[in-house]
């Protein structure tokens, strides 16, 4: 028969608190560094201020430049091979013909007519 041994409460307080005081430790010593601004570089207050002009161009103006080469990415080689860029959905007398996705393949010539006042057949049919 074996008998577990636990260790002293005091040991376990003792551990406890050396976590607590290394993380307080650790936490000011990860304090940010106070340095000078290097002889060279100046008054740099001057420099922070940002104009209208100069905030539209960067905030608006590179976004949407950014947008513009994409697009031209991806279509230009498109068109310069003389694709289509858009499908082209039109029918016989330029009108686009409807789509039925699962339905049948000749179109409601297919579908049985009804035979009757109650007959289902030939469509859905509703009431209250």
């Amino acid at each position: 028969m074996t008998t577990r041994l636990s260790p002293p409460r005091s040991a376990r307080r003792g551990v406890r608190s050396l976590v607590l005081t290394s993380a307080a430790v650790l936490a000011l010593l990860a304090a940010p560094a106070h340095a000078d601004v290097p002889e060279g570089w100046g008054d740099q207050t001057e420099h922070n201020s940002l104009d209208f002009l100069h905030a539209l161009g960067l905030y608006l103006g590179a976004p949407l430049l950014l947008f513009v080469l994409i697009v031209l990415a991806v279509y230009l080689p498109a068109m310069t091979r003389g694709e289509k860029l858009l499908p082209d959905h039109a029918g016989p007398g330029g009108h686009p013909e409807g789509q039925w996705i699962g339905g049948p393949r000749q179109g409601v010539a297919e579908l049985p007519a009804p035979d009757g006042d109650d007959s289902r057949a030939g469509g859905a049919s509703g009431s209250w």
